[in-house]
């Protein structure tokens, strides 16, 4: 049985962005994945099964398509990063609450996405909680190279000079998780709440049994402010 390492010594707060800062069901997500396949389709003239197919195996290979399209395509990042993410934010409606409940946690909160910056700030300015972090990581930051490659950890720590035994990470994938539990992180798993339909590979909804995930909710609202409270 292991014993799940606590929060009483944290003073730096760690939040992936998409599928973890708003509900799973909101299914903002499935919106850049239809453009991803759009762009791989048209980028490799095929066919949209064919382009479904290699989004999805380069996406569970490299940690984004967009790594597996560069790697074995030669994508420019900033021309794929710009038409993936031209999509309707309106489904994100403001979250108070979990603003709130963000301000009281002590210390330092930073955002840690394989996304672009552009898309980042899209959505915090949606849910009305941009201003309780300090700064935002993304994937130029981490030198194209996405989570769960250890060196972007390295990177955002040096970065932004956090110290992980003092840090707490929240994800949506377990995988991501990985890294951080082995640098000395609280890890949160983010899951959908269950009462909603949600689109995601079997393979993303695994692992909240796994040893390198502390805790696991489906409502992060309600977490963090039971832990401000």
């Amino acid at each position: 049985m292991k014993s799940p390492r606590a929060f009483t010594h944290i003073d730096t707060w760690v939040f992936d962005l998409d599928n973890t800062l708003y509900p799973h069901h909101v299914n903002l997500w499935q919106q850049v994945d239809a453009r991803i396949g759009e762009y791989i389709g048209a980028f490799l003239k095929v066919s949209p099964q064919e382009a479904r197919r290699i989004q999805k195996d380069y996406y569970l290979r490299y940690g984004t398509s967009m790594r597996g399209m560069m790697t074995e395509h030669g994508v420019r990042a900033d021309d794929y990063l710009a038409y993936v993410h031209r999509i309707d934010h309106s489904p994100l409606q403001p979250n108070p609450a979990m603003g709130a409940a963000i301000a009281k946690l002590p210390g330092r909160k930073l955002i840690l996405t394989n996304g672009s910056t552009d898309h980042a700030d899209a959505v915090l300015a949606r849910l009305g909680i941009g201003t309780h972090f300090e700064a935002v990581f993304d994937i130029i930051a981490a030198e194209l190279e996405p989570k769960p490659a250890p060196r972007t950890y390295d990177k955002f720590l040096r970065l932004h000079g956090v110290e992980p035994t003092r840090s707490a990470m929240f994800e949506d994938l377990a995988r991501n998780l990985v890294v951080p539990h082995q640098l000395g992180m609280t890890t949160v798993l983010v899951v959908p709440d269950g009462t909603e339909e949600v689109v995601r590979e079997d393979w993303e909804l695994e692992g909240r049994d796994a040893d390198h995930v502390d805790h696991v909710t489906d409502d992060l609202t309600g977490f963090l402010q039971a832990l401000s409270a």
